[in-house]
């Protein structure tokens, strides 16, 4: 079998079952498990798929930058981010992450809202500039440009020294096996300490987040109380999700 047709196979099998396991895939192919992995490797390389212990899960698409994201905001996510504001009560504190779906929470905050948001997204900060009973606290360190967002030892030390209502998490994948990722180390350890400085998380997902995975862990399913996503997404997406009897809300 050629090498090109063998990898479309593999990226079809990874389509329709969601993941691809090395060893099976080798036998129905009749080719070493060293074959296999030499093909994930190179499909990886091309940002195809993510490769994991003993095969592969699809790959997040959610890799552009900020400013590239901030040119593509589908009603989707608006969607979610209105969703999201509405859940945010008087009174509360509530931990806001960075990016485009987050920008769009921040946008939907009534203006007469009376709560803290925390948050180590500038942008975020500036959205609520205007809200005059929301207090911002805007958590400091080194600027990761590619989400323009607070990163390191110095936004983990002061993220402990807060206890916080709800953490509104943004991801680059959520999938049943390996739990929220992302795509930058430091980023990913940020958003773990931001998700146990809160009572609850909750996380922002767009559809093409959802089954789909990135190199670095931020935490488990079982550490997340809900997920927001699109109206429109499909029930398979959804619900290995809510058989683990985490909410999901549609907006």
């Amino acid at each position: 079998m050629l090498t090109t047709h063998r990898k479309q196979q593999i990226l079809s099998l990874l389509k329709r079952n969601g993941q691809v396991i090395a060893k099976d895939v080798s036998q129905s192919m009749g080719v070493s498990e060293d074959t296999i992995r030499r093909d994930l490797r190179e499909l990886a390389q091309e940002g195809l798929l993510q490769r994991v212990h003993g095969g592969a899960l699809p790959a997040s698409p959610a890799v552009a930058d900020f400013a590239g994201r901030e040119l593509l905001t589908p009603d989707g996510k608006v969607a979610i981010g209105r969703a999201a504001a509405k859940m945010i009560q008087p009174g509360q504190v509530v931990i806001l992450d960075g990016g485009t779906t987050a920008r769009q929470v921040a946008r939907h905050i009534p203006l007469d809202l009376k709560a803290t948001i925390v948050t180590h997204s500038p942008t975020i900060a500036l959205e609520l500039v205007n809200h005059p009973d929301v207090e911002v606290i805007l958590i400091g360190g080194r600027m990761f440009k590619h989400s323009v967002v607070a990163v390191g030892a110095a936004a983990i030390e002061a993220i402990a020294q807060i206890h916080a209502d709800t953490y509104f998490m943004g991801v680059t994948g959520i999938h049943p096996k390996t739990g929220l990722t992302t795509g930058d180390y430091e980023e990913a350890a940020v958003k773990r300490a931001l998700s146990h400085a809160a009572a609850e998380t909750i996380v922002l997902a767009s559809s093409e987040k959802l089954n789909a995975a990135s190199p670095y862990a931020v935490v488990s399913l079982a550490e997340i109380s809900g997920i927001i996503t699109e109206r429109e997404a499909a029930a398979a997406l959804t619900r290995p999700y809510e058989k683990l009897k985490i909410v999901v809300t549609r907006a």
